[in-house]
Formats: C-alpha cells, sequence, structure tokens
C-alpha cells in the first residue's frame, strides 16, 4: 500500500483529498524512513548542524594547513636573516613576469570559486556550472606558467640540494655584475679613517657601504662570499635558496593539484544537480580551501620574487 493510500485510510470518514504537497511530503518520507532530507546524514539532527559542523571542521583543517606551511616561512626567514647575499643574488633567476600573471591568474580564481559559492546559495545551477568551469580554467593555466617556470630552471642546473648545477650564466638583472671567472671590482670606500690608531695595523681596509652577511651555522656562507656588494658577487651555497624555492612553490603546486581534484568533484556533482539553496555546503569548503592557496601564493610572490 502507497503512503498516500494509508493516509486516506488514516483520515478514516473524512473526505478531504491529499494535496500534492503532502503526497509528495509522504513520498519522500517512504523512500527516508527517518523523514530528513537525502542529503542530511544520518549523525545529525538538522541541516543547520550538519552545515556548522561542516565548516568547523574545514576551518580546522585550515589551521592545520597553516601550521604546515609556517614551517617553511619560519626557515625562510631563518636562511634569508643568516644568508641574505644568498637571496639578493638567487632571487635575480626567478621571471617576476610570470609570476605576476600567476598571482593575477589565482586571485581571478578565487573571484570566480566566490561568485560559483554565491549561485550555489541562490540556487542558480548554470551559473555555478560556469563559474566552477572558470575555477578550473585558472588553476590550469596557475600550473601551465608554473611549468614554464620550473622548466627553465631544469635547463639551467639552478636546482636544489646536491641537483644544483648552474651553466656559466650570469644573474639575468645583475647587468654591473663582472664575469664568473673574475675578480670582482674593489667597492667604493664609505669611509677612511682620517689617522689610524697607532696601536693598530696600518693597512686599513676600505669598507663597503653594504655589511657583512651574518655567517651561518655550520659554515652556509663563507666569509670570502660576504664582502663587496652582494648582487654583484655570487656568493657560496646559492643552491639554499632554490631548495627553499622548490619546497615552498612545490608544496603549494601540490596543494593547487588537490583543489583541482575538488572542484572537478563539484562540477561533476554540480551538473548532476546535486546543489541548490537548500544545500551547498561543498561548494562553500571547496571555496574556502581555495581561497587559502591563493592567500599563500599572495605572501609567496613578494618573499620570493620580490626581494631588495
Amino acid at each position: 500500500m502507497t503512503a498516500p493510500a494509508r493516509r486516506e485510510m488514516e483520515r478514516g470518514n473524512t473526505m478531504t483529498p491529499i494535496t500534492e504537497h503532502e503526497a509528495g511530503t509522504a513520498a519522500a518520507v517512504e523512500e527516508h524512513p527517518h523523514g530528513h532530507p537525502p542529503y542530511l546524514q544520518h549523525h545529525f539532527d538538522t541541516p543547520q548542524q550538519q552545515f556548522e559542523s561542516g565548516k568547523l571542521g574545514m576551518w580546522i583543517f585550515l589551521a592545520t594547513e597553516v601550521l604546515f606551511f609556517g614551517g617553511l616561512f619560519v626557515a625562510y626567514a631563518v636562511y634569508r636573516n643568516h644568508h641574505p647575499e644568498i637571496f639578493l643574488y638567487a632571487h635575480q633567476y626567478l621571471d617576476k613576469t610570470l609570476g605576476g600573471i600567476n598571482t593575477v591568474v589565482l586571485i581571478c580564481s578565487s573571484f570566480t570559486m566566490a561568485w560559483a559559492v554565491r549561485c550555489a546559495q541562490l540556487g542558480n545551477q548554470r551559473g555555478l556550472i560556469a563559474l566552477l568551469s572558470l575555477t578550473l580554467l585558472c588553476a590550469f593555466g596557475f600550473l601551465g606558467i608554473k611549468y614554464v617556470e620550473y622548466e627553465q630552471k631544469w635547463k639551467h642546473g639552478l636546482l636544489m640540494g646536491y641537483y644544483y648545477n648552474p651553466q656559466e650564466h650570469e644573474a639575468p638583472h645583475a647587468e654591473s655584475a663582472p664575469p664568473a671567472h673574475s675578480e670582482p671590482e674593489t667597492p667604493p670606500p664609505a669611509f677612511q679613517p682620517a689617522s689610524p690608531d697607532p696601536g693598530q695595523d696600518a693597512s686599513v681596509e676600505e669598507r663597503s657601504t653594504i655589511p657583512p652577511a651574518a655567517v651561518g651555522p655550520s659554515g652556509l656562507a663563507s666569509e670570502n662570499a660576504t664582502g663587496g656588494h652582494a648582487n654583484n658577487r655570487k656568493p657560496a651555497n646559492v643552491h639554499i635558496f632554490f631548495g627553499i624555492y622548490f619546497a615552498m612553490t612545490g608544496l603549494h603546486g601540490i596543494h593547487v593539484l588537490g583543489g583541482i581534484a575538488v572542484i572537478a568533484w563539484l562540477l561533476y556533482r554540480s551538473v548532476q544537480g546535486h546543489f541548490n539553496a537548500d544545500y551547498f555546503t561543498p561548494v562553500d569548503l571547496v571555496g574556502l580551501y581555495w581561497h587559502l592557496v591563493d592567500l599563500i601564493w599572495i605572501y609567496l610572490f613578494p618573499l620570493l620574487y620580490l626581494i631588495h
């Protein structure tokens, strides 16, 4: 016996017909015996409770991601503080134009993702599908540009650690840098003592206006590599910078790949019509994750590409 028939029998002698809304509600109850919407999981009492729990879980996950990247940012700060000459010299091999384009691409993708969330909240399925597709297109564009950058580093041997084996060429923006095989010119003196102390050695060396960098732990930067103008002289252990560069941008790229996977999953479900004004939790949570990916790159770009 169908649910509408049972409801008609329970009415007894009442001859009031069952409305279409009542019949639809009864069919939904019969399909889901516990009387809840199909997207509500059994361990939640209401859709609102499910939404708030999911959002809390996503914020906790994002906090762990911030701690994860925070370790790399701390390593960056420590090494740059101890070896500024390495970062000042090596960053000239990065392509600021490609990095800037990637920054614009990710900001645009963050905008389209936020707009997609709004379309899901309003039940605009066509807008949701279109904006998720644009977000995916931006994500693939970001990875494509990053591949071009990585290919340049690979060809020139500008890799991390043991694999660092650069070709004999100057930094692209160090026009005043002397050839690698010649000794750099003595920088102009900052000051010269008028009358040296009699108790001091008479051969007082001229000092540069740029203070020498500190010698790092375990002798990572030799004292001979810290004198003179940092952007005119190739310091020792340049591979330290590229190790940090590939660690930070590579981990960020992995997160972009993860974002592509979940956005593609959202797009598939959107085409199936799973999201509407009553249920858009997955779109909202993936949007939060994608904004974090965008925010991390906004910090990486100036720290790695715009060193002065």
